[in-house]
């Protein structure tokens, strides 16, 4: 008996180290330089057209994925934070935190066909295909914004009562938003514009990046007190926490290898494994560059994708010293598993 048990210990811990290495052996494989100077946000993949939408700035940098060569730019996006593709009517839509708008532009000239008024602080936005709008959410406004992309105009508003951070849908008939000062999550209702539920995520503060299982009901919450939660869409219970690294941005969910990737500031992208629907574990980082909190993942090819610069100190405002990225230095990392 106890041989039979110490054999199955070391298939377990062989299929450990086997998913750890796998994990470990994601690098940075190239760096494609951005030229333009300024601060940066949401970076995006579009695998409809194989296209890198890079905040910068005050303009959107539109990049070859797999060259990195610059197609062009969408201009005119003061405070640009991020932006969402609609692929059946090649229309694009960025959110511009400066002035309260979004910027409706052509996705295959690339040239800007109207800006529409929103409430104050739009940041992160995405495409529904399910109910066909876009949605933009609002950090100080505390809100979603319904858009439907085809009339280019709103058509509604989610009142939230908090800061919106990153949203998902589950193309089931729920949406799902971080609340960023409150720690929750709100499950929203993306065609009645309604919020059903909120929830608040037991064991993180300050939520930032979100993906969804949708498969499995799992929702996958960066916190930026640097731990990875892990909530059922059902009820809104947090099942885990995972350690992550520091000042996390972005999450992404792999459902075919059931790796969770969350980008952080400190220059790695944590990566844990789904071992079961209820179990997690931290399988190493990926080193990237300080800084690289943005990250956009293209599931076809398992490529992650994240905004980077060289950061140096800034004139201290109200006493508070800050960091910029440093002129001449902004590029995308393209990470692979080799």
């Amino acid at each position: 008996m106890i041989k039979i048990l110490v054999r199955v210990w070391l298939v377990l811990s062989l299929v450990a180290v086997c998913v750890a290495t796998d994990a470990s052996g994601y690098k940075v494989t190239r760096k494609y330089p951005v030229p333009g100077d300024g601060g940066f946000d949401y970076i995006v993949f579009d695998g409809s057209s194989n296209r890198l939408y890079v905040s910068h700035g005050t303009e959107v940098n539109v990049l070859d994925a797999n060259s990195g060569k610059v197609l062009g730019n969408i201009e005119n996006t003061p405070g640009v934070h991020g932006t969402a593709i609609v692929p059946n009517l090649h229309r694009g839509f960025v959110t511009d935190g400066g002035n309260a708008t979004v910027t409706v532009f052509d996705a295959n000239s690339l040239k800007t066909l109207k800006t529409i008024s929103v409430d104050k602080d739009p940041d992160f936005v995405f495409y529904d295909p399910q109910t066909k709008r876009v949605f933009v959410c609002h950090g100080d406004a505390a809100e979603i914004t319904a858009i439907d992309p085809e009339k280019e105009e709103v058509v509604g508003k989610i009142t939230l009562g908090g800061g919106a951070e990153a949203a998902v849908v589950d193309g089931k008939g729920n949406g799902f938003v971080n609340l960023e000062e409150l720690a929750e999550v709100a499950n929203f209702d993306p065609r009645a514009l309604t919020v059903k539920q909120k929830w608040p995520i037991t064991g993180c503060k300050t939520p930032t990046g979100l993906a969804i299982d949708s498969t499995n009901r799992r929702l996958f919450i960066g916190c930026r007190s640097k731990v990875l939660a892990v909530m059922d869409a059902t009820n809104g219970k947090v099942i885990t926490t995972v350690p992550i690294g520091e000042r996390v941005d972005a999450v992404a969910f792999d459902p075919d290898d059931k790796l969770i990737f969350a980008s952080n500031w400190d220059g790695t992208v944590s990566v844990i494994h789904q071992k079961s629907v209820d179990e997690y574990e931290s399988v190493g980082d990926i080193q990237t560059q300080k800084s690289a909190k943005t990250m956009a993942f293209d599931a076809k090819t398992k490529r992650l994708f994240l905004s980077a610069a060289d950061m140096e100190s800034a004139p201290a405002s109200n006493g508070r010293a800050r960091m910029r990225p440093k002129p001449g230095t902004f590029n995308v990392l393209v990470v692979e598993r080799q």
